[in-house]
């Protein structure tokens, strides 16, 4: 057991479950209405909201993730890079307009702005069940990235004496979120991003200096995860998986309920419009970020026997907290692992929330209560934001890593394909609800069919077009035929359309 690393860990966590708490008091509003409650009170400035978009988007499992993607595949892993670029324009283009229709209408989740544009019920909840199932899986994969800082800390073990740090610190989680709502993660957010840049910026720099710089680095990474694989004849092989991986990556991942609930607490639109020119330093960081795998690679971390435990329960998503402990002081290594570890609890809690919203406004408020009060509505979302952490919880206690991971691919897949309603709605007025419906059913089949084919274990599917092999992202292949089938049936269907579309569009 690392009692150094552990201690700066502990110290930390204690810190950042205190700040949980004393939020509610931060900004206080009355926390007995889903507004206060789910979305800050809709006050958050552009400060805040960087902080809090920051800390929803670049999650725990993207600081393990990424690096390990690189550090296993090399050049690929790269994509994550260009996409989260990708996704400032369409910030600053859509979601300042989303946003002020939200506001307008007092809508807390995509959901509600479905069915304020279409009339359809129905098509609202898919939206919504589509975003609580796609972000649980998410969930889970925050409790894996601190599962691996802890475990690098040497606290493991069998059964429920292993997944006890875990139970506890989503006890605490539970806790302050109950008591807090989304102010609790938007001022742990401050603590969480400044300890990313820190430890970022500190391993950049370090250790390129005692491995002689970068050339030294890029010289011992093996020539083939440097580049992308040449494809081969008449298929753009890797070329292709690069590109569509990027833009279907960045289609989605404003869709996701945790990022449009960040985006609709802000103050308003010009707060989003300053955050879609300030986010890129985020991407600037996960660029430097992604570099830590071709370190590792360089450091042959896997060779040493003090990590051969941890390469063997966590494989290459060990990666990084090898190369922080075999460079870094342990005293910063707790840094390091607290940083991520908190990078865990506050997307969790985004989430959690995100997800809460819906079941509240959604499914108690839109099917089972509809006369129900204020006050009800946030109790509904209060208690049902324990029982997501508490379905993550036990996804990741009772189910294996492999497996989270492949309903994480299933999560993307499936989250795209809300874009056409959501999205689209704001600017073809002739979308009709049940077109988008059935174009949603097909997108989702087709992709969750292709996604099949490979076991669940990949992500790229490939087509042939004009005797070309095309291997591209899933969801990508699965959105064109949801917005093919929603635009033709929404033509086909307007000469019967009795309900004219919302005036919210």
């Amino acid at each position: 057991m690392n009692i150094p690393a552990l201690t700066v860990f502990i110290g930390l966590f204690i810190f950042v479950t205190i700040l949980g708490f004393v939020a509610a008091r931060w900004r206080s509003g009355d926390l007995t209405k889903l507004d206060e409650w789910g979305l800050g009170g809709r006050r958050f400035g552009t400060i805040v909201t960087w902080f809090l978009l920051g800390g929803d988007l670049y999650t725990a499992y993207t600081f393990i993730a990424v690096p390990a993607l690189i550090y296993g595949a090399g050049a690929l892993g790269f994509f994550a890079v260009p996409y989260t670029i990708m996704i400032y324009p369409l910030l600053y283009l859509i979601f300042p307009r989303l946003w002020e229709m939200a506001h307008k209408h007092g809508y807390v989740t995509s959901s509600d702005i479905v069915q304020g544009m279409y009339s359809n019920k129905w098509l609202a909840l898919a939206v919504g069940c589509t975003g609580i199932v796609a972000t649980m899986p998410y969930i889970a994969l925050q409790l894996v990235g601190m599962q691996v800082v802890i475990g690098a800390m040497g606290i493991s073990g069998e059964g429920i004496v292993g997944d006890l740090p875990l139970i506890i610190a989503f006890i605490i989680l539970a806790a302050f979120t109950y008591t807090s709502g989304l102010r609790a993660p938007a001022m742990i957010a401050v603590v969480k991003d400044v300890l990313i840049y820190i430890v970022v910026i500190s391993v950049t720099v370090w250790v390129p200096y005692k491995m002689g710089g970068f050339g030294a680095i890029f010289s011992a990474v093996p020539a083939a995860k440097l580049t992308l694989a040449t494809p081969p004849a008449e298929s753009y092989g890797s070329y292709s998986v690069y590109a569509t991986l990027a833009l279907g990556s960045a289609f989605a991942l404003f869709l996701y309920p945790h990022s449009l609930t960040a985006i609709l607490s802000s103050s308003n639109p010009g707060a989003i419009r300053r955050n879609a020119a300030m986010l890129p330093a985020y991407s600037l960081v996960l660029g430097l970020l992604a570099l830590l795998g071709f370190m590792a690679v360089a450091l042959k971390v896997n060779t040493d026997p003090a990590f051969a435990e941890g390469f063997k329960h966590y494989g290459n998503n060990f990666s990084v907290p090898a190369l922080i402990l075999s460079v870094f002081p342990d005293w910063f290594a707790g840094v390091a692992f607290a940083a991520i570890a908190i990078g865990a609890l506050v997307p969790s809690a985004i989430m959690s929330i995100a997800c809460a919203n819906i079941v509240s406004r959604t499914i108690y408020r839109g099917f089972l209560a509809p006369r129900a009060t204020e006050a009800q509505e946030s109790q509904v979302a209060k208690v049902a934001s324990l029982v997501v952490k508490l379905g993550a919880l036990v996804f990741i206690v009772f189910v294996p890593v492999p497996f989270a991971l492949q309903f994480q691919l299933l999560g993307g897949l499936w989250m795209i394909q809300v874009l056409p309603s959501v999205i689209l709605g704001l600017y073809l007025r002739f979308l009709n609800g049940w077109a988008l419906l059935i174009g949603w059913a097909s997108g989702t089949a087709l992709g969750t069919w292709m996604a099949s084919t490979t076991a669940f274990k990949a992500a790229v599917f490939t087509l042939t077009i004009g005797g070309i092999s095309v291997p591209g992202y899933i969801a990508l292949w699965s959105l064109a035929l949801n917005v093919i089938v929603a635009v033709v049936l929404s033509l086909a269907f307007s000469p019967f359309q009795t309900v004219k579309p919302a005036q919210t569009r």
